[in-house]
Parts: C-alpha cells; sequence; structure tokens
C-alpha cells in the first residue's frame, strides 16, 4: 500500500452513504458493542474495533476502551488502508515490520499494536463505510477460515447499520404528523418531558407556546377540506421556519399547534409569539388560485422553580390560549 494513496476515489460518494446513517458521534450501542466484543472473544485479541471513516477522522462506535479517544486522525489510523480496497481484507502479521504502518501512534504508543486485521464495512452500492478490525499486542496470523469470518462479521456490521436506519426512519414515522411534517402529539409530549427534566437538574429555563388558528373552520367550510390541508401544511412551514433547529414545532390535532422552546425565558418567549403573529398575516394562496388568511391566538408558559409537572406548564400555556382566543372572538 502506497503512503501517497490516502482516499479511495469514490471519497465523496462514501462519505454520503456514510452521513446517510446518522451514526457518527452517536452513543454506544448494545448491536455494535456486542459485535466486537464476540469478534474480540473469536480471534481471542486484544480488541475488536468497529470504525467509520470520517472526512478527517476514523471514528470508533466500538473502541479500545484503554485508548483516550474515540476517534483518530484519519491519516494515522492503522485501520484506514483497508478502506482503500473494499473487496479486500487488510492484514498486517507484524505492525512493527511494516514499512507503512510501523511509525503509527497505536504502534509506537500505547497500545503497543503488533497486529492488526481489517475487513471493510461496505454498502450495496459498494462504497466502504469503515471497518471491522482486529488488533493484539502481538504478531499473529489469520488463517483462511477466520479471515472469511472476519468478512462476515463486517456483513453483520452492515446489517446492523441498516437495521439502525431503518428503525430510525420507523421511529420519524411514528412520531411525525402525516400531513404537515411536524412533530405529532407523542414527540410534543417526548420533548416537553425532556425539556422539563433538563430544567430541574440545571435550572434553565424553556417555554411552550400552544396555538390555536382562528378563522381556519370557515377556510374549510368555503373552500373545502383539501384546502384546509394546504392551508394547515402552510402554517407548519411558517411556525418552522420562526424556530430553531434545537426547538419543536408539532401539530398537536385539528388546527392546534405547539411549540416547545429551549433555553427560552419569559422575555424572550413573547418576542417569538409576536413574529409568529406577524409571518400568519401574510395571505395564503391555494392551488386553486384564492387568497385566504388566518390569524392564531397563541398562549404561552415559561418554567419555572415552581413548576411541578411538564402537566403543569401544559396548562398554563393552555389558559393562557383561551384567554388569547376570548380576545381574538371579541375583536371580530
Amino acid at each position: 500500500m502506497a503512503d501517497d494513496q490516502k482516499y479511495p476515489e469514490n471519497d465523496s460518494e462514501r462519505l454520503r452513504a456514510l452521513r446517510s446513517y446518522e451514526i457518527l458521534d452517536s452513543a454506544p450501542e448494545f448491536d455494535f458493542d456486542a459485535l466486537a466484543r464476540v469478534t474480540a472473544q473469536y480471534f481471542s485479541t486484544a480488541a475488536a474495533i468497529v470504525a467509520l471513516m470520517d472526512s478527517d477522522r476514523v471514528w470508533f462506535k466500538s473502541y479500545l476502551k484503554n485508548h483516550d479517544s474515540p476517534q483518530l486522525g484519519r491519516l494515522i489510523a492503522d485501520c484506514a488502508y483497508a478502506m482503500m480496497r473494499p473487496g479486500e481484507l487488510l492484514m498486517v502479521n507484524d505492525l512493527q515490520k511494516d514499512p507503512h504502518l510501523r511509525h503509527k501512534p497505536l504502534v509506537v504508543e500505547p497500545p503497543y499494536l503488533r497486529f492488526c486485521a481489517g475487513a471493510p464495512i461496505v454498502d450495496r452500492n459498494g462504497c466502504a463505510l469503515g471497518t471491522i478490525t482486529v488488533v493484539d499486542t502481538q504478531p499473529r496470523e489469520l488463517d483462511e477460515n477466520e479471515q472469511e469470518v472476519l468478512r462476515d462479521l463486517a456483513n453483520m456490521v452492515m446489517t446492523a447499520l441498516e437495521n439502525r436506519r431503518r428503525s430510525q426512519v420507523l421511529t420519524k414515522m411514528a412520531l411525525t404528523d402525516h400531513l404537515t411534517g411536524a412533530a405529532n402529539r407523542a414527540q410534543f409530549d417526548r420533548a416537553l418531558e425532556a425539556e422539563m427534566a433538563h430544567a430541574k437538574r440545571t435550572g434553565e429555563p424553556f417555554s411552550v407556546l400552544c396555538m390555536d388558528l382562528d378563522g381556519f373552520k370557515d377556510i374549510n367550510d368555503h373552500f373545502g377540506h383539501p384546502s384546509g390541508d394546504e392551508v394547515l401544511c402552510e402554517v407548519a412551514y411558517r411556525l418552522q421556519q420562526q424556530i430553531r433547529t434545537e426547538d419543536t414545532v408539532s401539530r398537536l390535532g385539528g388546527d392546534e399547534f405547539g411549540v416547545v422552546i429551549r433555553e427560552s425565558s419569559k422575555l424572550s418567549t413573547p418576542l417569538l409569539a409576536e413574529r409568529i403573529s406577524g409571518v400568519m398575516t401574510t395571505p395564503i394562496t391555494l392551488s386553486n388560485g384564492e387568497s385566504v388568511t388566518v390569524g392564531i391566538s397563541i398562549g404561552m408558559a415559561t418554567y419555572h422553580a415552581g413548576i411541578e409537572s411538564p402537566f403543569t406548564l401544559l396548562a398554563q400555556a393552555d389558559s393562557d390560549l383561551y384567554r388569547s382566543k376570548r380576545r381574538a372572538l371579541a375583536i371580530r
């Protein structure tokens, strides 16, 4: 392996494929740790590593417990060499005798590796996403049967990645409103409970907005439910444009929406509510060419030490919403 060959020819495609799995920098997971443990036990090696190669680093999904970091620079990691030829197994019987690897950090520094064998983790399009690698502090060899087992284990890691992605898709579908693409009530409740737990632990405030559209029934009655659906989708889109990525916009049901706002105070929350009210004044053009306008009533509540549960906070926001709704009806 020549030292000047540092990146696979299809590296851009490979990186897109890897990042589509949304696994980099994720927390440890049983499936991958179990595969690493079984691999190390089968080969009787010091460790097995499930490694994924990012643009500038090799990140360990399961990694050496006595290593300080779950990642290495891409160009200094031993297993990175296995990525250059996805159809081949990389095996170095004695790292100290290999001219390209003997100066690598894990060889000349703790844990002083002497043996490395890595099987590329390859997706269905032939992109090598990473490797499952066995390492040891003593020189050794793998026979043909062991090499085949290591390839099989790499395929099992790829299967675990696919299963993980399918599970994420199903979870996202279960937590997404099918009409608007916003979070649904279940995701709203999850976000509310998570922020409450965080606030109780840190004292950092957060806020909740509960919203109800004004005049939506008239649109449904006059133009029909398909037009009403278009309005709901546009409202959800406008709400998304007003919040940060870390906040959660949810359609709670019918023409009701909610927002969980992280690190939000009693001063900043009314400003967001004002922006939301402002963007809703712009008419919505329906697919039939008609132009409609809806108003929005907003109730808000901000966490403080006296709030005992997320339901208490939500009840306060609901009460504020009803007051806002009554004011809107009085004006009309």
